[in-house]
């Protein structure tokens, strides 16, 4: 008789939810967190503890992972992970978080949520919020292929690299795509199949084929919200399913057996043999985020919402000591589990009491019953088909909030519903949680139903986090602050009732552009400069004073910025950085010129000039459009526009970073002044980036981050306008904003992106009559008034409703 699977370790260090887990050899465990580091867990022997390192730590969650397999170039093989910045890191397993990436890919314009290694290792596959696949060449490190899912704002949840030839995914958009590599020729392709599951797909994977096959026949299997793994085959035809989860599956694995392994939002970790559930290990936490096995001993790797990896094993040499094993149950009965998560109607008068599991059997491995405690409480037990005995998994406990009441919602009930004031001119919205739910999957769906940026996912997380009671027993529940961050507030919980309907115009604050990873942009300069050494380029290459010159400047500026703060190495590291964006090979300037943009946030960053390049404006423009391997020197904006701008050549991300660095310009009043100064000659680069001159200009129009960074650019235009006041001088450059508002709104779709567009529209028309005059000129409200019947987003019609109110005033 096969055992039943027990607790091997429990591995903790990390400091917040475990997202993502890898087990590539029986003394090696990968784990990634939203804490941001990535960890690599090593034991010496196979009975000696495993010990941690971090192998990499960010400024953004890590929510994705995976190991590519040793090669001639990396006997050790490579960590690969990805998250909240669409940066894909590939590491050696030795490396540390000061060691630079072996490998930074950039294609990606969200969160990077899922990745993984085609099993000879020639593929990696990456899938994110932007509804975009990726496939990366492990040979060259270039973008292979992109799988085409024509999705509306819906993200590639789950992606396996099935085989050399085939590629599976699965999307928001409650659909399995299944792509062919063999023969492809473009970089897009098409899915070959589309498979309709009814519900968010959240994971895949492969199943053995032969001998230790399922019996079904299945190829591999899918999972998601609907809480049933289906079973399929590579044709396409769905061969069975598997229920007996009670929430979203968060993700699958299988066996060497041939057993299938999977977790989810209902505490637990199970196997499956066949149909048949055959053991159920629940965990002491909401979510039991993600597992792995290990393919070499079959050993089982969990990652969950309490911090912790465990390990669990079949093998008696290898199960944890009785005190360990002890603890872990004990947390687990220590567990409250919140009403709802178990049935909202529960009569706890009617509730058998211990009495009656003693004649009683469960029918099912993972079955619950509740019973009737003698303390008068309601303790929940699970039915072990292994020990062939109820065990005790937690106490069921009133989940309503503070009030002690459920407030209902849109049809439902719920234990909070919070009032939520967004920043930026956002109208306060409602935000229901129940506290059976991950205050993550919360968050995405609270973000998802307003169509607001995923940027704010973990200050909404922590915001539920911070005002709502712990989900363990003895806990005590604090009455939600009425301002968690302090001055630096994002979210405010306010009264029941609704508000009254916000207004948005005029809204004068300036946009800036500063979150993002610095040392990435530095390693990779580090790693470039070795190349211009060894390649005896070192008339442009760094010295070893240069380099500890820029690393103490990266460290200045990744801390925040204000107009009191003062960077001081700055004049040390003008030349530096002008080297770098000017006399380094275009391909090679992004990360200089990404230092360059969060420079532009801090005090005397309008000082920056050369007598040959100009000002920090031209200097970022000059760096991101002459494709030259040496800028050339002199001439203006203008001039640069008509002679150098070429999106056939222009590389977006490059670019993206000059608009960043003009947007980032207007924090401070110095940069304010800059910009004004060349108001005409900036807004003219923006007019041929969107294609006012037709489309041999456009640049970026399928990168939603590139996009933000135009729109916030055009938005802080509009603001500085409606400061100044100065129609004289300003109506020519207002009259051009309008026209790039226009073609943005026109051709984009990102909510985020047309609701800067459209505030930038509204502070123009807020000046006053003269330039509502231009508008009506330009017939604004013939593009305007289709904007409130198309979008689904409240606050687009909202915003597009006042701008017609003062077009037709």
């Amino acid at each position: 008789m096969v055992q039943d699977f027990k607790l091997s370790a429990q591995l903790k260090g990390h400091e917040s939810d475990v997202r993502a887990v890898s087990f590539p050899a029986a003394n090696v465990v990968l784990s990634a967190s939203r804490d941001h580091t990535v960890r690599l867990w090593r034991k010496a022997t196979s009975q000696s503890p495993f010990d941690d390192t971090i192998v990499s730590q960010g400024h953004g969650y890590i929510n994705s992972l995976t190991f590519i397999p040793p090669s001639g170039e990396y006997p050790d093989g490579l960590v690969v992970s990805g998250g909240a910045e669409p940066i894909i890191e590939v590491k050696k397993p030795s490396a540390t978080p000061d060691i630079n990436a072996e490998r930074l890919l950039v294609g990606h314009g969200h969160n990077v949520c899922t990745l993984d290694v085609s099993p000879d290792g020639k593929w990696l596959v990456s899938g994110s919020w932007d509804g975009k696949a990726i496939v990366w060449n492990t040979a060259t490190w270039e973008m292979a292929h992109v799988l085409v899912h024509n999705m509306d704002n819906r993200g590639v949840w789950t992606v396996l690299a099935y085989d050399a030839d085939t590629i599976i995914t699965g999307s928001a958009d409650n659909n399995v795509r299944i792509f062919r590599l063999k023969g492809a020729t473009g970089l897009e392709i098409e899915a070959s199949r589309t498979l309709s599951t009814g519900d968010v797909v959240r994971a895949l994977c492969k199943l053995p084929s032969g001998l230790k096959g399922h019996p079904s026949g299945a190829d591999f299997a899918s999972a998601g919200n609907d809480s049933v793994i289906r079973l399929w085959k590579v044709s396409g035809k769905e061969v069975g399913n598997l229920q007996g989860h009670d929430s979203f599956i968060y993700s699958l694995a299988a066996l060497p057996t041939g057993e299938i392994v999977s977790s989810g939002e209902d505490r637990t970790l199970r196997i499956w043999r066949g149909s048949e559930c055959i053991q159920t290990i629940t965990h002491p936490a909401i979510s039991v985020w993600t597992v792995a096995v290990c393919p070499e001993n079959g050993d089982i790797v969990s990652g969950a919402s309490d911090n912790m990896v465990r390990v669990f094993t079949r093998s008696a040499d290898r199960t944890a000591d009785a005190q360990t094993i002890a603890q872990f149950e004990e947390s687990v009965r220590n567990s409250a589990i919140p009403q709802q998560q178990v049935g909202s109607n529960i009569n706890k008068e009617k509730l058998d009491t211990k009495d009656w599991m003693q004649t009683n059997s469960g029918t099912k491995d993972g079955q619950i019953k509740m019973i009737r405690e003698e303390d008068g409480t309601i303790g929940a037990y699970q039915w072990s088909m292994g020990q062939q005995q109820w065990i005790h998994v937690g106490t069921v406990v009133d989940s309503a909030g503070s009030s002690g009441k459920k407030v209902s919602y849109n049809g439902k009930e719920y234990d909070y519903v919070f009032d939520v004031d967004i920043e930026d001119g956002k109208p306060p919205l409602k935000l229901p949680y129940n506290l059976s739910q991950n205050p993550y999957d919360a968050a995405t769906k609270f973000l998802g139903d307003n169509e607001l940026p995923i940027s704010y996912l973990d200050n909404v997380a922590n915001f539920i986090t911070q005002n709502t009671q712990g989900a363990t027993l003895g806990q005590a529940s604090e009455a939600p602050s009425s301002d968690p961050y302090g001055t630096d507030s994002r979210y405010i919980p306010g009264l029941e009732s609704q508000p009254a309907k916000p207004k948005y115009l005029p809204h004068t604050e300036f946009l800036s552009l500063t979150n993002g990873k610095l040392e990435p942009a530095l390693a990779r300069l580090k790693t470039l400069n070795s190349k211009h050494i060894q390649a005896g380029n070192k008339h442009i290459a760094m010295n070893p004073d240069n380099v500890e010159i820029l690393e103490e400047l990266v460290k200045q500026l990744l801390q925040p910025a204000s107009a009191a703060g003062k960077l001081a190495n700055l004049d040390a590291s003008k030349p530096i950085l002008l080297t770098l964006v000017t006399q380094w090979p275009y391909a090679d300037r992004l990360p200089a010129l990404d230092i360059l943009r969060f420079l532009a946030a801090w005090p005397a960053a309008a000082s920056i000039t050369d007598d040959r390049y100009g000002d920090i404006i031209d200097i970022a423009v000059q760096g991101a459009l002459d494709v030259e391997d040496t800028v050339t020197a002199g001439g203006s904006l203008s001039d640069l526009i008509a002679n150098k701008l070429d999106a056939t050549k222009a590389n977006a991300n490059s670019v993206m970073m000059a608009l960043r660095t003009i947007a980032n310009l207007f924090k401070l009043d110095d940069g304010r002044k800059l910009v004004a100064s060349k108001a005409g000659e900036i807004l003219s680069f923006m007019g041929h980036i969107v294609g006012l001159d037709g489309d041999k200009g456009v640049i970026g129009a399928e990168n939603n981050n590139f996009q933000i960074a135009l729109t916030s650019a055009a938005f802080n235009f509009a603001c500085l306008f409606y400061r100044e006041r100065k129609l004289d001088a300003n109506l020519d450059e207002i009259a051009l904003l309008i026209m790039i508002v226009e073609a943005t709104v026109r051709k984009q779709k990102d909510p985020e992106v047309l609701f800067r567009a459209l505030m930038a529209l509204g502070m123009v028309l807020s000046i006053g009559p003269q330039p509502v005059a231009e508008a009506k000129k330009q017939g604004v409200e013939a593009w305007l008034t289709p904007v409130i019947g198309q979008t689904r987003e409240q606050r687009l019609k909202d915003v597009a409703q006042e701008c017609l109110s003062y077009i037709r005033a």
